[in-house]
């Protein structure tokens, strides 16, 4: 039989260690293996100074989110923290924005599985790995969340492993004469000076640090939150932070500015350029980094529409879970069937370019429920980020939406108004039933 909505909530099982490689695998994403080449195109060849920006960014929203995952350890994350700020109506907002970045980020890598990177090894149709891809995730997420975070685990090794092998090949080039050293100072473009270029290069590296987000969503399967999440939170920040510096700075130094920005693929130049290690190398890596990927997302999501149906704001049947594993087994068939449907009809492509904006809507109203929920004592011993951190966290948000595409506000505000009514419908469907 079936646990009941009213049962005991879902399994404490993450350690420290664990939730640091979750948050690491998740900001170390596919990302990572383009995003030199488009901070190259607006930055010049100093990669590493909008990196650099764009993980301090980052930290802000970051800070927010430790008081607030300590402060209120449940599934839910954003949805619950605006919830209990603002009402359900905003909770469902910020919780429907997470959901359709979370479940399109999931179909957009189960496309990206099936793409050049698996051409690699063997050729099959699209359809087929889609599925296959999408189903063995979710049995894997319905299994438990620590067998998760232990796959992610290994596979953020491998992850890490791959970037390292970057930083040891570009180093290898440099000291064999075949590098320039000289471009990790060149800031700026033929369009752009100095300023502009950190700017716009600023706004995409921040893109590649979206991920930590998600491990509030598994805090209530922490072990002991108020210590473990700041620390994980931290340390998986700065970790990335550091190998993203690095890889910039090697892949800078080691091929020309230019060839990194045409390439789709900056990080597999440089094992050209390097020779020695075949290609098909990088290929396995990525595969491990976008199943990786979509794994901790699909995590996050489930989480999610769980505790917003636990908060009212879903179909109550979300909340049902497995009676021995007390896993959300339902809230994992349904955002798997959503990603499921969006790779198949292939409306991906329309709309990932609006996940950044809707992640920065979230981002905004974490900030300043964080203001509002001071004078909520909350729980005892949790912790507590400076007054003027989520002040900060929330005007980078407002900065970095500034430069936002036109094209892409439209989509973004048609998403949020699909949000705004459904949240209206929620709120007065809560008050009823209260």
């Amino acid at each position: 039989m079936l646990q009941k909505p009213d049962a005991p909530g879902l399994k404490k099982e993450l350690t420290t260690r664990l939730l640091y490689f979750f948050i690491l695998g998740d900001v170390l994403g596919a990302g990572v293996y383009v995003l030199v080449g488009e901070v190259a195109a607006e930055a010049g060849g100093a990669v590493w100074v909008p990196l650099v920006v764009a993980l301090g960014l980052a930290l802000l929203t970051a800070t927010s989110y430790a008081e607030l995952a300590t402060k209120y350890p449940r599934a839910g994350g954003a949805s619950h923290y605006a919830t209990l700020a603002y009402g359900p109506f905003t909770g469902f907002v910020a919780g429907f924005c997470m959901l359709a970045a979370g479940v399109v980020s999931v179909a957009a890598l189960a496309r990206g599985f099936a793409g050049d990177y698996l051409s690699e090894f063997v050729s099959l149709p699209l359809v087929l790995v889609v599925v296959v891809f999408l189903v063995a995730l979710a049995l894997l997420n319905a299994r438990g969340i620590s067998e998760s975070t232990r796959a992610n685990a290994v596979a953020t090794v491998i992850e890490v492993g791959g970037l390292l092998l970057v930083i040891g090949l570009g180093a290898w080039i440099v000291l064999r004469g075949g590098g320039d050293m000289g471009r990790l100072t060149d800031l700026g473009t033929v369009s752009e000076g100095p300023v502009t270029a950190v700017l716009s290069g600023a706004v995409l590296a921040y893109y590649s640090f979206v991920g930590f987000e998600t491990s509030v969503n598994v805090a209530e399967e922490t072990r002991d939150p108020r210590r473990s999440y700041p620390r994980a939170l931290f340390g998986a920040l700065v970790t990335a932070g550091a190998v993203y510096v690095l890889v910039g700075a090697a892949a800078a130094a080691a091929v020309p500015t230019g060839t990194l920005a045409r390439s789709s693929g900056p990080l597999l130049e440089v094992v050209r350029t390097a020779g020695g290690v075949p290609t098909w190398l990088f290929s396995a890596i990525a595969l491990v980094a976008v199943a990786n990927g979509a794994l901790l997302t699909g995590i996050m999501s489930s989480r999610l529409a769980y505790g917003m149906a636990r908060d009212g704001l879903l179909p109550r049947f979300l909340t049902v879970v497995l009676p021995g594993r007390r896993t959300p087994w339902a809230a994992i068939a349904a955002t798997t069937a959503l990603s499921l449907l969006l790779a198949l009809t292939g409306d991906v492509s329309t709309l990932a370019s609006t996940l950044v904006l809707l992640l920065l809507v979230v981002f905004f109203l974490v900030n300043t429920s964080l203001l509002v929920l001071r004078r909520d004592p909350g729980r005892p011993g949790h912790f507590t980020a400076p007054i003027v951190v989520p002040v900060l966290g929330a005007a980078s948000c407002i900065g970095l939406a500034t430069q936002i595409e036109r094209d892409v506000w439209l989509r973004g505000l048609a998403v949020l108004a699909v949000g705004a009514v459904l949240g209206v419908v929620a709120a007065l469907r809560l008050r009823r039933t209260r």
